[in-house]
């Protein structure tokens, strides 16, 4: 096979190519054409034309690829069928560089492959069995345990226990520790708690199918939160970091929870069940309490929770929903300069009190004509202990595309991993 040499051009395409062309082709190989401001987002197109060209041998060659070129033209290009058909050789980087583009390959195309995973190979347990092997690979200073089936229920852990049970792959919950300096009495950093649905086929609130057949992803929240710590002990992570991913299938059953249970939390507020399609808040409740516990500076989620906040952002970006506006502005700074998209959506007071309950101290459904996103993380905050202070809540709206499009393959995106990282490296 030969190898396909792969030039990047600040000028524009000879117009034989067509007017603003993005690729020309040469006895040379082909050259990507990104003479506008939003060259990276080129550069990701270009990547996608390309894969969809069936070429799998190239190489980058010239001093304009620097290391976010060749990252973004790997976004682009990546698919979830030929990915693994690839043969790329990297241009213009030194080792440092060489190493971080490594890293991102090792561990944000593990959190795309493991989003992209099909419910029927990936179980709660395996899910927090990989994501705890993966941060294991990475440190020898990591310890972790399972509480699953009826251990969550001796634990008092009710929410992912009731979502979990209408399975026959039981529930897990995952408690892992980073903890480079090796002292147990080392104060916890950050929290970090990630919602893990296998799968969900929205419980008897059954979804239509066209919206089921994405909700392999719905553990999209644990997948991120998993490879955003990878990444920053790639870095160099030095603080403590705890991690929880609330595991479970929502399935019909016999055994499944139904509309009327109530689930009476260990902090004491009890939440009846007035859609069993709304269970991601359910369990990363039980997630959140545990968090609690450890008394951390920071406390992070990440969730695939909401359509509402879908409908808000599309799948261009991630939403956070925060009442810390400081820290807020430390993510989106994050963000920012790793050229990730997030968008801040409004949570207030008036948000906690929009799913009342007749039986219960509050309903897991929000009033009709609410927002959807804002409540759904308002009812979270009943769970946090500091709500109003160094929390943060990122419904995952960017994680799945359902389908491509002239930047993404169908499929995981991967989109909050560098984000996150950033910000664990920045709470140091």
């Amino acid at each position: 096979m030969t190898t396909m040499s792969i030039f990047l051009s600040r000028s524009p395409a000879d117009e034989k190519w067509g007017k603003s062309a993005l690729l020309s082709y040469s006895e040379q190989g082909i050259t990507i054409h990104c003479s506008t401001t939003q060259h990276l987002e080129t550069i990701q197109k270009a990547g996608r034309k390309i894969e969809s060209q069936g070429i799998y041998d190239l190489q980058l060659v010239g001093d304009a690829w620097d290391l976010e070129a060749n990252w973004h033209f790997w976004l682009g290009y990546r698919h979830p069928k030929t990915y693994h058909k690839a043969k790329i050789t990297w241009s213009n980087l030194n080792q440092t560089e060489q190493q971080e583009l490594n890293n991102r390959l090792a561990i944000i195309d593990w959190t795309r492959n493991t989003i992209n995973q099909p419910a029927d190979e990936q179980s709660p347990m395996q899910l927090a069995q990989c994501s705890a092997d993966l941060i294991s690979s990475l440190s020898k200073h990591v310890t972790f345990k399972y509480l699953a089936g009826e251990m969550l229920k001796d634990n008092n852990l009710m929410g992912i226990y009731t979502v979990g049970k209408g399975s026959s792959r039981p529930p897990v919950l995952l408690e892992l520790d980073y903890n480079p300096s090796q002292d147990k009495d080392t104060p916890v950093s950050v929290c970090l708690v990630g919602k893990g649905i296998t799968f969900d086929s929205g419980g008897y609130s059954l979804k239509p199918t066209q919206f089921m057949e994405t909700m392999r992803a719905d553990m999209g929240g644990a997948a991120l939160v998993t490879g955003a710590l990878a990444l920053a002990i790639s870095r160099g992570l030095q603080s403590r970091v705890k991690l929880y991913l609330c595991c479970a299938d929502n399935l019909v059953s016999g055994d499944a929870f139904k509309l009327g249970d109530i689930i009476r939390y260990r902090n004491d507020v009890s939440v009846e069940i007035e859609n069993t399609d709304a269970e991601g808040r359910l369990v990363l409740a039980d997630g959140l309490l545990c968090a609690n516990d450890d008394n951390p500076k920071y406390l992070i989620d990440c969730a695939t929770l909401t359509g509402a906040a879908k409908v808000a952002v599309g799948n261009d970006y991630h939403s956070l929903l925060s009442f810390d506006q400081a820290l807020s502005q430390r993510l989106l700074t994050c963000a920012q300069a790793e050229y990730e998209p997030f968008w801040q959506l409004p949570l207030a007071e008036f948000h906690r009190s929009q799913f009342p309950s007749s039986f219960a101290d509050i309903g897991n459904s929000g009033l009709p004509n609410t927002a959807g996103a804002s409540t759904a993380a308002a009812f979270l905050s009943y769970f946090v202990n500091n709500y109003q202070n160094n929390w943060l809540h990122i419904d995952c709206s960017a994680t799945f595309r359902k389908s491509a499009n002239a930047l993404w393959a169908t499929g995981a995106t991967g989109v909050g991993v560098r984000a996150l990282a950033n910000l664990l490296m920045a709470l140091e």
